[in-house]
């Protein structure tokens, strides 16, 4: 039915209607998709415990036994932890929510990081950090009149604020493995001066010609590529639902989009050439 459709019941209402046997397959299925997506999030998780926070900033010598005994505490305490969580979420929307809230609170430094030099692993550890805690509280917090960009906007601009404070207040990351970045990946932008005029002033000068030389011709292709992106998936949804209009202004866009995105990525091309 139309109602139905138009609400995502299509599902829910579709397992009513199946029989026994064949309810009892998707029953195990939908079981086995929640145990895969389970234990790849665990082992993920424990993985970014154990060598990216154990084994680099607190026991850089660990033995493989102590490391594989870290990471099975680290599995154990992130199980408890997302049980504990979830007791308090209503609705699968209060966790999409929580996630959108988390990376759009880190966003900008996952792209800051290949413009600037200043940040480093302790920027993205407490922008990780601050941005769940935020996230957490904005989201499960009862805050009355607040709408939902509201939330959003504030979750980003205290996580923000936090990491900002953090990179500027922590030590910098080893000048020597600052210039060997610069070297492999050539960043654009003038974020990497003070980096080239110490490896200047130390006698040791650094090749940093952007690799695909206009930035700003750079960023506006990765504006036009979320443009086209975006577009063509809310297309295909709409299209779904029968908005013919909607669907096909949105996959025009979409398309416009890419054909200048790679009109002017050649052009960069070029002029890097």
């Amino acid at each position: 039915q139309q109602s139905v459709v138009r609400h995502d019941l299509a599902y829910p209402a579709m397992l009513t209607f199946l029989p026994a046997g064949l309810l009892g397959l998707v029953l195990a299925s939908l079981i086995s998709a929640y145990m895969s997506t389970m234990s790849t999030q665990v082992n993920w998780g424990a993985s970014y415990v154990v060598n990216d926070f154990y084994r680099r900033f607190l026991k850089p010598d660990a033995s493989e036994r102590e490391l594989v005994r870290a990471g099975r505490l680290a599995t154990v305490l992130l199980m408890a932890a997302a049980c504990t969580f979830a007791l308090y979420l209503e609705n699968a929307l209060q966790a999409f929510s929580i996630l959108l809230t988390v990376g759009a609170g880190t966003g900008l430094l996952f792209i800051l990081r290949w413009f600037w030099w200043r940040i480093n692993a302790w920027s993205e550890i407490s922008a990780m950090v601050i941005s769940f805690v935020v996230a957490l509280y904005f989201n499960l917090a009862d805050l009355p009149g607040w709408t939902e960009w509201q939330r959003l906007l504030a979750g980003v601009g205290v996580t923000t604020a936090g990491w900002l404070t953090v990179t500027l207040l922590a030590p910098g990351t080893d000048e020597a493995t600052l210039r060997n970045f610069l070297r492999l990946v050539h960043p654009g932008g003038p974020g990497w001066a003070a980096v080239e005029g110490r490896a200047a002033a130390a006698g040791d000068p650094l090749d940093t010609e952007p690799v695909h030389g206009n930035l700003p011709a750079a960023l506006l292709c990765v504006l036009l590529g979320a443009i086209a992106i975006y577009g063509a998936l809310f297309a295909i949804g709409y299209g779904l639902y029968g908005r013919a209009a909607l669907s096909g202004g949105l996959a025009l866009l979409a398309c416009a989009s890419t054909l200048l995105t790679l009109r002017l990525w050649r052009a960069c091309r070029a002029g890097a050439g």
